[in-house]
């Protein structure tokens, strides 16, 4: 089997960009880092800056690829990270790399400069045949607008089509490869003004209090919508704030905001969400309020990527590696595999993460490694060369 003549350490790697300050959107010379690990490999690496869409700040990313023919295999992560905070929380100096008895301390140690370090170092040990590329971004943590969602988008435009992807995020629960997610949930956000008179509280008939009618709202939209589905939980409306702005208790106000968040199974589109939010709004009571709904943001959908074919190849990679097949996932929050799953299908494949956005964030270099040895595997048994 051909592989590459230059090896990566993945320790070594892990240190140098845990070594950058990358708090998004600030990119301290990590792409840096990345490319001069993988020119010598063989990649072609483009970097990229993006700007604009809702006044939001420049982000850097990078693209590399190797490879023309056969299957073409993505990987994708963020190099960005969340602020350490308050650092007398930390043991260890947050971008020090320290490491203690196996483990490496740092901010991204585990969210997830490890990811990125272990299928970089998998890749070093590929067959030279098929397609590789690499999609990394440094606006995964915070507003996700120049990143991984442009990124894919430009790759598309030159040209590019992926055949499965792997997103470097933590998935693992208590040991490397015992879940991978399959799919995420979609996340809508909402905002709805009630809209009354204000008045004294004194002479309540002369105003028109939108209290009432907002509590309502929340008591009639909180909570599940529906039964879940096979691969997904339940989908969820929590409401997150109820804001009047009032500071005196003798004043009936005269607006009352409300703003919510829905996680939604594939029983869902933003379309259809919206359309029974509005639905539910306009069959209650307002008692001559105004109500007035809108959307907040950029709706991200759910997505379920097939359980055969890659999927199910990596799921024997991983119970050859550590003797159990991997539980499929859907839980947790959003990640950068949305946008990756408008192109091919997606699983999340990474470390376990008891300590991520947590002060002395850290990983053992055994899961390193571990990480390492299972993306390797996968690599070159999906390019054919086992």
């Amino acid at each position: 089997m051909a592989t590459s003549a230059s090896a990566v350490d993945p320790v070594a790697l892990l240190a140098d960009l845990i070594r950058c300050a990358s708090v998004t959107p600030t990119e301290a010379g990590v792409l840096g880092v990345l490319e001069r690990a993988l020119t010598p490999l063989g990649f072609t690496v483009t970097r990229l800056r993006f700007e604009g869409g809702g006044g939001s700040y420049p982000v850097d990313n990078l693209f590399a690829t190797r490879g023309t023919s056969g299957p073409h295999l993505l990987f994708n992560g963020h190099t960005d990270v969340v602020p350490p905070g308050d650092r007398a929380l930390w043991t260890h100096e947050p971008f020090g790399a320290d490491i203690v008895d196996g483990v490496m301390y740092g901010r991204g140690a585990v969210d997830m400069k490890s990811g990125i370090a272990a299928f970089v170092a998998a890749v070093a040990q590929a067959p030279a045949a098929g397609r590789i590329s690499i999609a990394i971004t440094n606006d995964e943590e915070h507003e996700s607008i120049n990143g991984t969602a442009k990124l894919m988008e430009w790759a598309a435009a030159q040209g590019y089509r992926f055949d499965f992807a792997i997103v470097g995020e933590p998935s693992s629960t208590a040991r490397v490869g015992d879940s991978i997610k399959i799919g995420r949930r979609g996340s809508f956000s909402g905002r709805i003004t009630v809209s009354g008179v204000q008045g004294h509280v004194a002479y309540p008939h002369k105003a028109l209090n939108p209290l009432p009618v907002a509590a309502n709202l929340v008591s009639v939209l909180s909570g599940t919508l529906d039964d879940g589905s096979e691969h997904f939980q339940a989908s969820n409306l929590e409401f997150t704030s109820f804001d009047v702005g009032n500071t005196v208790t003798n004043v009936i106000p005269a607006v009352a905001t409300l703003a919510f968040n829905v996680r939604y199974n594939d029983k869902w589109t933003p379309e259809s969400l919206e359309e029974s939010i509005r639905d539910a709004i306009e069959s209650q009571d307002d008692e001559g309020t105004r109500i007035e709904f809108e959307r907040l943001g950029v709706a991200s959908r759910s997505f379920l990527s097939p359980t055969s074919g890659a999927v199910e190849l990596l799921s024997q990679v991983i119970a050859g590696q550590t003797g159990a097949r991997p539980e499929f996932s859907t839980g947790g929050g959003t990640s950068d595999a949305r946008f990756v799953a408008q192109y091919c299908p997606v699983v999340e494949c990474g470390l376990p993460g008891p300590t991520i956005h947590r002060a002395d964030e850290c990983v053992p270099l055994d899961d390193v490694h571990a990480l390492t040895a299972l993306y390797a595997s996968f690599i070159q048994r999906y390019l054919g060369a086992s």
